[in-house]
């Protein structure tokens, strides 16, 4: 064998090696991109999605809070002001209203904490509940309220992160 056709050879391998990771990247790319399940909506990075029984509707970030009106109310507890984003507000931004009954259950979870809260639609929907979001200190969204189950710190969910709604 000749040095041109060992060169040639070289050549060929280098080729194919190449084309085939070229291919295999591509592949890759391809399928690690796909959208998202047949009409559920793609949320963008750190969007606090929103389930309706089990189907993703929507997701939000604080930012998208600014077009909804402000509430407010005094803690009992320590007698401080909480003004934020009433929760129903917020959940009629995704879901229909038809679709809420004063039965559905709504999660409020944090991950990050490992805590959960569960509200009622009717408790939701009831003003004087003030059942919302507030800003912490560190922009993330805490879910308080004036209902008893929710309303020291110690029941507060900080670092919200996730909705549930669930339909009885």
């Amino acid at each position: 064998m000749t040095q041109t056709t060992r060169i040639l050879i070289a050549i060929g391998i280098v080729i194919v090696i190449v084309t085939v990771v070229l291919g295999v990247e591509l592949l890759r790319r391809q399928t690690g991109s796909s959208p998202a399940a047949v009409g559920e909506p793609t949320l963008v990075p750190g969007s606090i999605p929103i389930y309706l029984d089990g189907k993703l509707v929507g997701g939000f970030q604080p930012a998208d809070l600014e077009r909804l009106e402000k509430a407010s109310f005094i803690e009992p507890a320590e007698g401080k002001k909480q003004e934020g984003w009433l929760l129903r507000d917020v959940l009629l931004l995704y879901v229909d209203a038809e679709k809420l009954n004063p039965g559905s259950l709504i999660t409020v979870s944090s991950s990050s904490r490992g805590k959960t809260a569960q509200v009622t639609w009717a408790e939701a929907d009831e003003p004087g509940n003030w059942v919302m979001f507030d800003l912490t200190n560190r922009g993330t969204l805490k879910l308080i309220s004036a209902l008893e189950k929710l309303s020291t710190r110690d029941q507060w969910i900080q670092d919200a992160d996730k909705i549930e709604v669930v339909s009885p």
